[in-house]
């Protein structure tokens, strides 16, 4: 009885909270949109975004994954990267040099706004998914996961490379310092890159084994909350950037978009 009234709850529980989830994300995400169309200089609606995208992403993980699992990544993902974040505030080591402004808001330990490990958990969990649409056709293949593993990498940092002009640029929630490495079009350093990538790698190498369900259906269907999360997020800060100016930093915003849409979806229809 216990063994049959534990998936049912889990049923019930998933048939209100997902739908929920959804649609305080998209309320949120219209609103947030209105409001950078309107070039409003307040944060808390991107705060509020951020907070809604983490609890939808979680809720959405758990039709997959046993919840306990799904918390358990999240921690190890918030932690791993709360921590890089902080040694990088401190000491330039693994992004570059850079400081975080005031308008990032509470720091943790003087160090750390609060909402950077929740911008890990997004984007981690959601590159994910989107790796797993892009990966498809390949996911009978017995080096499946490691290719998930390094393409989650590589759209973590993709997608970090889409919002850097909306943080610095716009938002000025971080400023880089002198660096020896030339800035990017999207005005962060070679090296924030390459520290995203590799803390990604790190963080996944601990957390992959606890988001593996090996009951999923060999037949389940293409999941596209992560993508919409995904590119959602490129959308506000490309429209953000391009309102004030920044049309090289737009431009690739919408490449980056676009190119991993177009993957994304061929890999869905397989």
């Amino acid at each position: 009885m216990t063994n049959r009234s534990a998936p049912v709850a889990r049923g019930k529980f998933q048939a209100w909270t997902y739908p929920l989830s959804t649609f305080l994300l998209a309320t949120g995400f219209l609103f947030t949109l209105v409001m950078v169309v309107t070039r409003s200089a307040a944060n808390w609606p991107e705060t509020l975004l951020l907070l809604l995208a983490a609890v939808s992403t979680l809720v959405a993980a758990t039709r997959q994954l046993p919840l306990q699992n799904v918390l358990l990544a999240a921690f190890i993902i918030a932690i791993v990267g709360g921590v890089a974040h902080t040694i990088g505030a401190r000491g330039g080591i693994p992004f570059g040099p850079f400081m975080f402004g005031s308008e990032a808001g509470h720091k943790l330990f003087g160090t750390l706004p609060w909402a950077l490990p929740l911008l890990w958990l997004v984007m981690v969990l959601n590159s994910r998914g989107v790796g797993r649409l892009v990966l498809r056709p390949w996911r009978k293949t017995r080096t499946y996961g490691f290719w998930l593993i390094g393409l989650t990498a590589l759209l973590t940092m993709l997608l970090d490379c889409a919002l850097e002009p909306f943080a610095t640029h716009v938002k000025h929630y971080w400023i880089w310092t002198s660096t020896g490495f030339p800035l990017t079009p999207q005005n962060g350093p070679i090296s924030n890159s390459v520290g995203w990538f590799v803390v990604t790698l790190l963080m996944l190498a601990f957390v992959t084994p606890v988001l593996i369900n090996k009951q999923l259906s060999k037949r389940s269907r293409p999941d596209f909350h992560p993508l919409a999360v995904w590119l959602g997020a490129i959308l506000i800060s490309g429209l953000a950037v391009a309102l004030h100016g920044f049309w090289l930093a737009a431009a690739v915003d919408a490449v980056i978009g676009g190119v991993v849409t177009g993957f994304a979806v061929r890999g869905a229809r397989w």
